[in-house]
């Protein structure tokens, strides 16, 4: 009798939603819409940054984050940007497309309202395959995406993007 109790406490405690998996599937929940905005990037670390105007769409499923958008600069830039996240427990891990068309992984975790990833990416970008990214929720309506990047020469971390986004849906 108290070994059928004991079993029935346990299959009711595993059945029950993990509360780490609950938050996150509700803070990336509260990413999702259509964004845009404007920001500026470093194509290589060294050259003068491009003002930019992005577009994106978050679309989210339990505790995965899909981003889907694209960033035009000048006459001659646009570029695609995409981001696939998922949320195990307190580890995020996923792949990301940025301008250089190559895919490349993403891992990290979240504190707060910013999810802070490194970034390996799919081929060498300034002289490595390093980097970080941080997707930051700022109030309500705004996200902040930035990516960090090192300088080899000088060991300075330097932001090479710095997207600010409002809502619009």
């Amino acid at each position: 009798m108290k070994t059928s109790w004991i079993r029935a406490a346990t299959v009711a405690l595993i059945a029950l939603p993990h509360p780490a998996l609950a938050d996150e599937a509700g803070f990336l929940r509260s990413l999702r819409g259509a964004w845009s905005g404007t920001g500026t990037v470093t194509l290589r670390i060294g050259s003068s940054p491009l003002n930019v105007f992005c577009d994106f769409k978050t679309n989210t499923a339990g505790t995965s984050l899909a981003m889907r958008g694209s960033c035009r600069g000048l006459v001659v830039v646009h570029r695609t940007v995409s981001a696939d996240i998922q949320a195990t427990g307190p580890r995020y891990s996923g792949t990301y497309l940025g301008p250089s068309g190559v895919p490349s992984k993403l891992s990290g975790t979240r504190t707060g309202n910013s999810i802070a990833l490194a970034i390996r990416w799919g081929r060498e970008i300034n002289g490595d395959r390093f980097a970080r990214m941080t997707i930051e929720k700022v109030g309500g309506n705004r996200l902040r995406l930035r990516t960090i990047d090192r300088d080899l020469k000088t060991g300075t971390d330097l932001v090479t993007s710095d997207i600010r986004l409002s809502r619009y849906r």
